[in-house]
């Protein structure tokens, strides 16, 4: 009897992880300042706040160059001046972590997240997007698949409750199957297309494209050799394996459109509404989106960590996810450079890349759009 209650006592009390955050800037600890009263923003955003609200995590640790900045966080979240590194890697030498995110812009990630990898780190969060070339990531992944370590990418709409319940409906056949999605996104691919071809991917189950085809015109300027000074927008055509056609389209605004035999799905304004109708093509009703709670995206990544790191099965996202959704974009502009023609995929090479000089200097004391410290 005594064993069983034990047994059922080990089951039910769950594993409090250990976390850190490398880079104290905004999305590392301050950004949820900066959204307040923004409609859609469910706390906490930033993966400070994460940590700190989720049951699974205790933020222990942060690493920065800047002083300021880790003070900052230390007294927001209660950690001492002697778990406050310059050297992440220090850090996690000297403490005992679990999980530790990346926060830096994204042309520092590889780096980082190599140098976790091989030290042993079992979990990453890094901040979208994963990398600023397709060389870096390829490097990322094989370290993380070398070494073991679970990678889940802050594209947070993978986590969001609305999109799990559109999955939720996808796979349940009750549409039929899907054919296509048409994504529109802003800004740029490296930062932010990230967030739209990770969505789509998820939303198709995860398969591979078998060739993309992309037209980037506004990336020209931005071009310098293999060096984009800036990052670049583009649309793109993705034909995934499983059958299923995405049309990437570089506007100003996100709005997301899942095409199935028997209706249609989707959002308008990025995820302020939800719209779901059944039908044949010439007779489409519009019927309610199923309803869904609210819930912080961060949190719940962070918690999907948690859950892999108690069963040692997959996380939601993972490495290669992340990657190839790097793959993808690289293969939008590499396409537009060859006037349009069809990238097969996999894309075995590209020396593009990513390079805005005010965000190239981690360690050089470079600050870039300081974060507001209070609301």
């Amino acid at each position: 009897y005594h064993r069983n209650l034990k047994r059922i006592w080990s089951y039910s009390i769950l594993k409090t992880y250990n976390a850190a955050i490398i880079g104290c800037g905004r999305m590392g600890a301050f950004i949820d300042n900066e959204v307040v009263g923004e409609p859609g923003v469910v706390f906490p955003y930033s993966h400070a706040g994460g940590y700190s609200s989720s049951d699974r995590t205790k933020l222990i640790a942060c690493s920065d160059f800047r002083g300021d900045l880790m003070e900052a966080v230390g007294d927001k979240y209660d950690i001492p001046l002697e778990r406050q590194y310059t050297d992440y890697l220090e850090m996690v030498d000297k403490e005992e972590l679990d999980i530790v995110s990346v926060t830096t812009h994204v042309e520092h990630h590889s780096k980082i997240v190599i140098d976790l990898a091989n030290a042993g780190v079992k979990a990453i969060f890094c901040e979208k997007g994963l990398a600023p070339s397709l060389y870096e990531a390829n490097q990322m992944a094989e370290a993380c698949e070398r070494n073991g370590t679970i990678l889940n990418l802050g594209a947070q709409r993978r986590y969001h409750p609305g999109f799990s319940k559109m999955k939720e409906i996808i796979d349940s056949g009750e549409l039929g199957s899907v054919q296509s999605m048409v994504i529109t996104y802003s800004a740029g691919l490296f930062d932010h297309g990230c967030h739209v071809v990770d969505l789509a991917l998820y939303l198709a189950g995860d398969p591979h494209a078998v060739w993309v085809q992309g037209h980037a015109p506004t990336s020209d300027e931005l071009k310098d050799g293999d060096i984009y000074k800036d990052d670049p927008g583009g649309d793109g055509v993705v034909q995934l394996d499983n059958g299923i056609t995405i049309y990437f389209l570089h506007t100003n605004r996100y709005e997301y459109q899942v095409n199935c035999e028997n209706g249609t799905l989707g959002t308008m304004r990025d995820t302020l509404g939800w719209f779901m109708r059944k039908g044949q093509p010439r007779g489409l009703e519009e019927v309610q989106y199923p309803g869904f709670e609210p819930a912080s995206s961060t949190v719940n990544l962070i918690e999907d960590l948690a859950k892999s790191l108690d069963s040692g099965s997959p996380p939601l996202g993972g490495i290669e996810s992340a990657r190839h959704g790097v793959e993808i974009m690289v293969a939008i502009l590499e396409s537009h450079l060859q006037n349009g023609r069809r990238i097969e995929m996999p894309l075995k090479d590209s020396s593009l890349r990513m390079t805005r000089s005010d965000r190239d200097s981690w360690q050089k004391g470079l600050r870039w759009r300081e974060p507001k410290l209070s609301v």
